[in-house]
């Protein structure tokens, strides 16, 4: 298969899991930016050292890898393991090896990579056809099941795993870009224009389809894209119990406002629909999604950027139905919100897609993965109300029984979506344009691309973000002409400065307003530009349209959503308090910061003899328990539950309700950062506690 690119070698697709051609911004790819050090760093490292063998191990051990060697030898009916959509894990698998492999080199990843491929390229059929539980005797024909079956959805994962080894490794002889376009060749076919008039009940093969064409130059695959985005909402799947919300197949992407049933089928859709109306120059598709993204983050998306607040059918709830201790928050829904964001942010250049990138990075997907990179959660509680069993670390879990992460899953999604995001985390970091680079994520890296003049700029980035906010920039090249250097300034970011240090000495400081930061100098080489936001801690109050949390308060600090658990609670109060339902926070204390950790004043029940016996309601106000104070720390939320069995809880219920001005208004909808109405207080007066309104 040969790889054409229209456009200038400077301008070409680098190592990136979304190309398009046209938009505001040009995405900066592995290749163009390389991730060095801090946070991500480390996470990378985990991921590269333990989760890619972990996740191999476990594709061996389950028979999933097996299922394809099995197709090849004709005995696949009778010894198939694993659910009808596993063959995506291996797929996803692939793709994070082939980020991994064009991000390190690793040749024994390569070995690995070119191993799998061989055993997929077994099982597929001459016509293009490769699915392992469909179309062989003794398995149901072919596209029989399109509301259940997985067919397309697995393709789609196939395809973008040809498309991260097609830009990591263009020359490459390992056959999976031939292997992925026979597939698309069959799927064009047999449900173009005069084919199957339907489409996959999960949502994925649509994003597969156009990064396909964008990487192959094969138009055809865009418009087969562009017809199931079409077709979908149009009622072609069967009815089921959840309704056809549930496929987003109960009202024309175009027509809807919202993102609304299975939470990650509905941000996968999104996301091929952003790129399929891009492609194609649709204007009217590409706002009715920007609509669709502004209404999910305004009402139905929580505090930490997790989506679903249904477990029976992981899907989105209604409007303000975030329940805390309900919250499903699948990690792959937040995946395929990052990808839905960053396609509207290389779209439309606005920030707050950056923010909510940013949001989720933190405060889910880090949260899945176990220091360790061995167990993962498949769900994300706000809300911990009992310890859960210790899982069994040779056995694969449910997918939300335990309150501490599992090695596997029975559905195991997550564990290979999450490789994959952190193998090709270095392409969400920057972008440029025709007047310069722009930073969207914060993380020591080397960046060097060229811009559209072709001149050839660098930059050397330095921070312990989130731990401190401070991120330096220098310049490690000199440039012939001026160019624009634009910073994200996060929504919480009040206070931030920007410190511009010349090399020749002048130093210049101005304050930075959310939104874009920007310096547009000739720069040279030892030219410094210093990002300094605030990185104290902040209480966060919740619309008071979230019935769960009315009159509860999240502490944030950075880009970090904090929690209180019981393990704390238990050493700061010697024993006395040891469960977080006993707690209520003390809005009058100053939030402290001991060292980059937020510590709380909180008031706890002491115990008191038969209390909860009687019947808990009264005409009257009941008396409350006698209480005691303690200054209690929390922990970023994407820690919780390394330490063992513990209960938890994000939103932490107010002992005395503050007078809130209703004067702050933040719309996280609008084209500048911020959306939707918050109140914002500060009772502790000039203090270290800050109150923040950020929309949940």
């Amino acid at each position: 298969m040969t790889i054409t690119d229209p456009r200038p070698a400077h301008h070409r697709a680098g190592f990136v899991p979304a190309a398009p051609r046209t938009g505001r911004l040009r995405p900066l790819g592995l290749d163009e930016v390389h991730i060095t050090g801090g946070f991500w760093a480390q996470r990378q490292s985990v991921n590269r050292q333990h989760t890619l063998p972990h996740i191999g191990h476990w594709l061996e051990r389950e028979g999933w890898i097996a299922n394809f060697d099995l197709a090849a030898n004709g005995s696949l009916a009778e010894g198939r393991r694993g659910r009808e959509f596993s063959d995506s894990e291996i797929y996803k698998y692939l793709e994070a090896l082939a980020w991994e492999i064009g991000r390190t080199g690793d040749d024994e990843l390569e070995g690995a990579f070119r191993n799998l491929v061989d055993r997929v390229a077994r099982a597929q059929e001459p016509d293009g056809y490769l699915n392992t539980n469909f179309g062989r005797p003794g398995q149901a024909p072919r596209w029989s099941d399109l509301e259940w079956g997985h067919e397309l959805y697995c393709l789609g994962h196939l395809f973008q795993a040809a498309v991260a080894r097609a830009r990591t490794r263009p020359d490459a002889d390992d056959g999976l870009l031939a292997i992925a376009c026979r597939a698309a060749d069959l799927v064009c076919e047999v449900f173009g224009p005069e084919g199957i008039q339907s489409v996959c009940g999960h949502a994925e093969v649509e994003v597969g389809l156009a990064e396909l064409a964008r990487a192959t130059g094969e138009q055809r695959y865009l418009r087969q894209a562009q017809l199931f985005v079409t077709r979908r909402g149009t009622g072609t799947l069967r009815p089921i119990e959840w309704g056809q919300q549930y496929f987003q197949d109960d009202i024309p992407v175009r027509k809807a406002t919202v993102l609304r049933g299975h939470a990650v089928r509905a941000n996968y859709l999104a996301a091929g629909a952003v790129d399929v109306a891009v492609e194609t120059g649709d204007d009217d598709l590409l706002s009715a999604l920007v609509t669709q993204w502004d209404n999910t983050v305004a009402r139905r998306t929580y505090i930490t950027g997790g989506q679903g607040s249904h477990h029976q059918d992981e899907a989105f709830g209604e409007d303000w139905v975030l329940p805390p201790d309900r919250a499903y928050s699948e990690t792959c829904a937040s995946i395929a919100s990052i990808m839905f964001s960053w396609r509207l942010l290389l779209a439309r250049g606005a920030t707050q897609y950056g923010d909510l990138i940013e949001r989720t990075l933190y405060n889910v997907v880090a949260t899945s993965p176990s220091a360790s990179g061995t167990a993962f959660y498949y769900a994300n509680t706000l809300h911990q109300r009992t310890p859960g069993a210790v899982p069994d670390p040779d056995t694969a879990s449910l997918r939300a029984e335990s309150s501490l992460r599992a090695p596997w899953f029975g559905v195991s999604c997550c564990p290979p979506n999450v490789a994959r995001t952190f193998a090709s985390l270095d392409a969400l970091v920057a972008t440029a344009d025709a007047q310069g680079l722009q930073l969207h994520q914060f993380a020591s890296c080397s960046i060097q691309t060229r811009l559209d003049n072709g001149e050839l700029v660098a930059l050397d980035v330095q921070t312990d973000y989130p731990r401190s906010g401070c991120v330096r920039l220098t310049a490690t090249r000199d440039a012939a002409d001026p160019w624009t250097l634009s910073i994200r300034v996060p929504q919480w970011a009040d206070g931030t400065e920007l410190v511009v240090t010349t090399a020749a000495g002048e130093v210049i400081t101005t304050e930075a307003n959310k939104g874009w930061a920007t310096v547009r100098r000739a720069f040279h080489t030892g030219d410094v530009v210093e990002l300094v936001l605030p990185m104290r801690p902040r209480l966060t109050h919740p619309d008071p349209s979230i019935d769960a949390v009315r009159g509860c308060v999240a502490v944030e600090r950075g880009p970090e959503v904090y929690c209180l658990e019981s393990i704390d609670l238990d050493l700061a109060s010697h024993g006395t308090v040891s469960d977080v339902a006993d707690i209520r926070i003390d809005v009058a204390a100053p939030v402290d910061d001991r060292n980059g950790q937020p510590l709380v004043r909180l008031v706890a029940a002491a115990a008191e003899p038969g209390r909860g016996l009687a019947w808990p309601y009264a005409e009257h106000s009941l008396e409350p328990a006698p209480s005691v104070s303690i200054d209690v720390p929390l922990i970023p939320y994407h820690d919780w539950a390394e330490r063992g069995r513990s209960t938890m809880r994000v939103w932490l219920p107010m002992a005395a309700q503050p007078n809130l001005d209703a004067s702050t208004t933040v719309d996280w909808g609008s084209e500048e950062p911020g959306g939707g109405r918050e109140r914002e207080t500060d009772p502790s007066g000039p203090s270290s506690r800050t109150t923040t309104g950020t929309r949940t």
